[in-house]
């Protein structure tokens, strides 16, 4: 007969057999996203060291991956084959070697990545090309080849670390038809982020069963930007509502919004989920400790979730990733140091804002000569950029042109002309009732008062580069009058008649010309669907390479600022831009 102190002793050594048997293990996952190139310790558009990049952020994860007892993961979160010249090199210019990125992404041993709506602005033969020589997945749940029904990206990857199972699910903003040209998306399509994650969450819980599951998402955490509606489906930044609707994430990674975000939301079963965004250009990165521990049958037994953004700033660059690729430094270095022509005054965007610009006039002067349009629609597309007079070089042209757009002609009528001016003016221009009120919209605090930045300055209701202008022809724009009521088209600039009922053929670059920030579809009243038909052409080539072209071709540029549209009450303009200078640049 067993005695019951044999039986006490059994349960004692049983107990103490468990204890011992829990595993514990810490994991560092860090985040990088929306580094638009930048690579290397040197940014090559403004000719200058920088104390941010992916070089730095090996060092950081380097010293991690030293440290005992913990197990590191590296992921990005998206944009990195558009910005600056280092990637344009490798996606334009050489294309026959491997890609940049892929070496590097490669080199730094990333985990997984998921694809941004920048990285299909390469186009496929860039982000196919990409695809193919890393040695990781790239991901993206809600991306799906309409030729198979199946996503053109891996949905998700299944990590292994020290006996923890971590599975991380990719998604990317719906939102890129509205931006992109059609052929950059051959075969996409693109799903609703919360019935993606939905679906595939069901589908890692029944086949994978992991320990962890992260979110990385291409889609920034405030899904009523700029007035969405965050219970419509389609949100260009779903990110924490996926958080919050989709059971089963630990933490959700984001980016996409290039704004810096540590905080934690419940989701619908009332539990926390981390969510991280480390903002642009590799500055920060996003370093997510989970310490858990699993029983002897692999169960857990805790999990602990902490996190916190890392500034690079501190870090020295990997002298050995430096070495590494300085044959490759170098060639971009004589690329954006060739001299394309001559300025004979300095330009900048702070002008763009409050009339005519000459920066944006050499934009509209490009667009109408290589298109023979009749009118040409552009916005300034770097916030505050400046182009000094004297030698051009390439370098100069991405401050002129940040992004890879292509140029389109379409057919726009008179009144669909004015009215896409009365929508742009209409984020741009505030209603002004006496002169001693702003000329520019501003975001307000709940109390009205003008909402001051970190930097102390006053920040834009709406996105600058969505703040049109036209050329070709003159008009007028009353400030004193409501939104809608503002524009008035005088003549075309060459004198003949304007006419509301007449057709014109529209210069205008591919984001807009496919909806992007709405000047087309809210603004022109022209459904979605009818604005393929309105292409008279696409150029097969970006509007850098032709600004490039011009400037070459030219030699000498002397901008004149063209005094075709003007803002009336002009003695209140004249007064309220020079308070709202001050505001928006601390001048």
């Amino acid at each position: 007969m067993i005695s019951l102190r044999f039986i006490s002793a059994l349960i004692l050594i049983t107990l103490t057999f468990n204890l011992h048997a829990q595993k514990e293990t810490t994991l560092r996952i860090v985040q990088t996203s929306d580094v638009h190139g930048a690579i290397f310790p040197f940014d090559y558009i403004n000719n200058e060291a920088v104390d941010y990049g992916l070089a730095h952020v090996l060092t950081y994860v380097n010293q991690l991956r030293e440290e005992d007892n913990q197990e590191v993961l590296l992921l990005d979160n998206g944009d990195i084959l558009q910005g600056q010249p280092t990637v344009y090199y490798s996606n334009y210019i050489d294309t026959l070697e491997s890609h940049i990125v892929s070496k590097v992404m490669n080199y730094m041993d990333y985990d997984a990545a998921t694809i941004g709506n920048h990285d299909i602005e390469a186009g496929p033969k860039n982000y196919n090309k990409v695809r193919d020589e890393i040695s990781f997945p790239w991901l993206s749940a809600n991306i799906i080849d309409e030729r198979t029904g199946l996503p053109y990206f891996k949905p998700y990857t299944i990590l292994e670390k020290n006996g923890i199972k971590i599975a991380v699910m990719g998604l990317t903003t719906p939102a890129v038809p509205n931006w992109l040209s059609p052929n950059l998306w051959e075969h996409m399509q693109f799903n609703d982020m919360i019935e993606s994650a939905s679906q595939w969450m069901d589908s890692i819980r029944i086949n994978e069963n992991p320990h962890v599951v992260i979110g990385l998402f291409h889609a920034g955490h405030d899904a009523s930007y700029e007035g969405s509606d965050p219970d419509k489906p389609f949100n260009e930044n779903a990110s924490a509502l996926v958080a919050q609707q989709v059971p089963g994430f630990d933490a959700v990674l984001i980016g996409h919004d290039h704004s810096r975000v540590l905080k934690k939301v419940a989701n619908s079963k009332g539990d926390s989920v981390l969510i991280a965004d480390p903002g642009a250009n590799a500055r920060f990165v996003s370093d997510i400790s989970i310490r858990i521990s699993l029983d002897a049958e692999n169960k857990i037994v805790s999990k602990e979730i902490s996190g916190e953004l890392v500034p690079m700033q501190g870090f020295m660059p990997n002298p050995q990733f430096v070495s590494k690729f300085s044959s490759f430094t170098q060639k971009v270095e004589e690329y954006v140091d060739r001299k394309i022509g001559v300025i004979t005054e300095t330009i900048c965007t702070r002008d763009a804002y409050f009339g005519p610009s000459t920066f944006v006039n050499l934009i509209h002067d490009v667009q109408l000569g290589v298109s023979n349009a009749n009118i040409s629609f552009a916005a300034p597309l770097s916030f505050d950029a400046i182009i000094q007079q004297g030698d051009i070089y390439i370098r100069d042209m991405f401050n002129l042109y940040g992004y890879e757009n292509l140029l389109y002609i379409m057919k726009l009528t008179g009144k669909e002309v004015k009215d896409y001016l009365e929508y742009s003016y209409g984020l741009w221009f505030n209603t002004m009732q006496t002169k001693n009120d702003n000329l520019l919209l501003f975001r307000k605090n709940e109390s009205g008062s003008i909402l001051i930045n970190d930097k102390n300055r006053a920040t834009l209701q709406s996105s600058f580069y969505n703040f049109d202008s036209a050329s070709g022809i003159k008009y007028t724009v009353d400030v004193s009058k409501p939104k809608g009521e503002r524009i008035t088209i005088i003549s075309l600039e060459d004198g003949n008649d304007f006419s509301p009922d007449a057709e014109y053929n529209v210069a205008i670059n591919s984001y807009r010309g496919t909806g992007g920030g709405g000047h087309l579809t809210e603004g022109a009243g022209i459904a979605k669907d009818e604005l393929q038909s309105r292409i008279v052409n696409i150029s097969s080539q970006g509007m850098r390479h032709f600004l490039i072209r011009w400037i070459e071709r030219a030699g000498r540029i002397s901008p004149k600022e063209k005094k075709n549209w003007k803002i009336a009450p002009k003695d209140w303009a004249d007064k309220a831009k020079e308070k709202d200078r001050k505001l928006l640049f601390g001048e």
